[in-house]
Parts: C-alpha cells; structure tokens; sequence
C-alpha cells in the first residue's frame, strides 16, 4: 500500500504540488489523472524517491520514504516517464542488470526473468540488443526490469503511451494481473477509456492539488455525467474538489 499525506514541492516561486494526499491499496489499481501541468510526475517522481519534497510523507508498506529511501525502492517497481533502457543491452541483459542491483540470485534471477519474459509476451525480443525496439517492445522491457524483483507496489507512469491497439491490450491485461495477485497499482494515463476499464479507484490532481478522490462510478454520479471524460473536465474545469 502507498500511502501519501500532505506532500509539497516548489520550484522557486512555483508551487508544482501543494498538499497531495491519497492512498493506492493493495489489490486495486489506482489512477492518477491530471491535465498538463497539474503536478502529475513530480508527485510520483516523490513516491519512488527520485525528489525530496519540501513537507509531507510518503508511506511505502508503512515505511517513510524520507527515513529509509532504499527500503522504499526495493518495495516498489517503477517505470517512469523515461525509460531509459540500455540500447546495446538486449532485453534479457536490460532485466539481468536490474535483478543484480537488487541482490538476486542467479537461478532467482533466471527464474523470475523468464518468468516475466513468458507473462509480457517477449521471446521474440528477449536476445535482440534493445537499440531499435519498437515503443511497445520498449515498455515491456522496462516493465520486466521494473517487475524483476517481485515488487508489491507498482508505478506505471503513462505506461500505454505510444503504444498501438495489440500492445495496450496486452499491457491493459498485465496491469489485471498484477491486481488479480494482491499488487498495489498506481498508474497515471490521458486515456479515459484506459482509466475507467481498469481503475478501482480514480485520483484527480489539479494545480497541484487532489480536486477529486473516488471510484469512477462516484465521479459519474457526483458530476452528473455518464461518460468519465466528461466528468474528468467537469472537474477540472471547477474551483471546488470532489471526494468520496
């Protein structure tokens, strides 16, 4: 479970997130939306360590981030708006890389890449150097390196972005996966279709605050639209938040 209280961060005089506080459980996946701007990647940026915020708290299965930041990262798989792969690595040696960084065994190591490699649908490419991978092949082998260590939490940043029909809904069947085994999911997307198809529980950030908090029904019953896109601007388009 992650847990987020109060969290704060500026940048001189802009203030990019300004009081976020929600909590993504275990078993659900939780959606992170937001126009651009709103302070979407610098919150999850906070969340898996890679910023400091000025005030607030980030709970990791009940352990400060601030306090302890390597125990956080080893809760956690991430894969972040860069992906940043290896390109002279290929997919099995970007995975195998990662697994090291985290103290596995090499059976673990070759048990768990494989094991991903099966799950993600990638043993055309899993010998193939990464340099010239399609965007799809991309996020999968970030998404193995990220899983390698069998995390119970899991950040996906914009995870379907660029992606055609076939490789999203594989994704969108992964993500179902990871939430069938108990996994925390928190994942930030533009795609309103995406986010009402798998979303438990939908987060809403606006000018660096949570303007709504609640499950995707709620927020159709509560601005009184049928469809999610048109709630998500009515919204966003108000000064006054909504939670549940």
């Amino acid at each position: 479970m992650i847990e987020v209280r109060d969290l704060h961060k500026a940048f001189g005089t802009v203030k990019a997130v300004d009081g976020v506080s929600f909590t993504a459980r275990d078993g659900e996946i939780t959606g992170l939306l937001g126009p651009n701007g709103a302070g979407k990647t610098t919150t999850l940026r906070m969340l898996y360590t890679l910023m400091t915020p000025d005030r607030g708290q980030v709970l990791v299965d009940g352990i400060d981030a601030a306090r302890d930041p390597l125990a956080v990262r080893r809760l956690l798989g991430v894969l972040p708006d860069a992906r940043g792969l290896y390109k002279r690595l290929s997919a099995r040696e970007n995975i195998d890389y990662f697994g090291r960084l985290h103290g596995l065994s090499e059976d673990l190591l070759a048990n768990r890449r494989e094991a991903l490699i099966a799950a993600l649908g990638m043993d055309d490419i899993g010998d193939r150097r990464t340099e010239g991978f399609s965007q799809g092949q991309r996020v999968k082998t970030a998404i193995a390196r990220a899983l390698v260590h069998d995390p119970r939490n899991v950040i996906l940043d914009e995870p379907t972005n660029g992606l055609d029909v076939m490789a999203t809904r594989a994704l969108r069947q992964f993500m179902a996966r990871l939430k069938a085994e108990g996994r925390c999911v928190l994942f930030s997307s533009h795609i309103m279709q995406e986010v009402a198809a798998l979303c438990d529980r939908i987060v809403v950030i606006a000018h660096g605050r949570v303007v709504a908090d609640a499950p995707p029904d709620a927020l159709r019953a509560q601005t009184g639209e049928a469809n999610l896109e048109d709630a998500f601007v009515k919204i966003i388009g108000s000064d006054e938040g909504l939670a549940a």
